[in-house]
């Protein structure tokens, strides 16, 4: 059996925008090439001019009644369009949240490893999810649990000041979890 390949499709980082011909309306709000506004133009008169400054009309706000257009170079418009999406893109912080995995016999010293990982992880702007795995007997010890959490998280800074819980500390399944975050 022959299967075809379908190439996946990319998404368009910019809107698309109706042009010249492809608007069509009656009358449109029109802003000139210079960026003034010129008032509610027939579209034969606004495609007119827009022939004129060798520009294109360009479709900007097509849910107004009646719809804005701009004249201006379509080609630049989109250009300047994908570089502002490029820049907000940047911008954004992706936060992750990383994981702390405690046990219900752990050492100090162990803790202090865990409390030097996660406040790392904290500095970078990254979530931290506290995790405490009870393994057989040991489930009969949730408060004990319980405190260990909270005391871990007490340990990396004051609740309300510099850090917030996200989700205090529960139990789901076989393990007890709390994520924290810095404010």
């Amino acid at each position: 059996m022959l299967r075809r390949y379908k190439k996946p499709k990319l998404k368009q980082l910019t809107p698309r925008y109706r042009t010249n011909e492809w608007i069509r309306v009656p009358e449109v709000k029109l802003i000139d090439e210079n960026g003034e506004f010129a008032g509610n133009v027939p579209i034969e008169q606004a495609l007119a001019r827009a022939k004129e400054a060798g520009l294109d009309l360009v479709e900007i706000a097509p849910k107004e009644t009646p719809p804005v257009c701009r004249i201006i170079e379509y080609g630049k418009f989109q250009y300047q369009l994908e570089k502002k999406i490029k820049e907000q893109r940047k911008k954004q912080k992706n936060v992750e949240v990383k994981g702390v995995r405690l046990s219900l016999r752990i050492g100090e010293h162990d803790l202090e490893v865990r409390r030097g990982q996660a406040e790392g992880f904290l500095d970078e702007g990254d979530k931290v999810k506290v995790e405490l795995i009870l393994r057989g007997r040991e489930h009969q010890h949730t408060d004990m649990a319980k405190k260990i959490i909270n005391d871990f998280i007490a340990s990396l800074g004051k609740i309300g000041e510099d850090l917030y819980l996200e989700m205090p500390p529960s139990k789901q399944g076989g393990k007890l979890m709390a994520i924290v975050g810095r404010k």
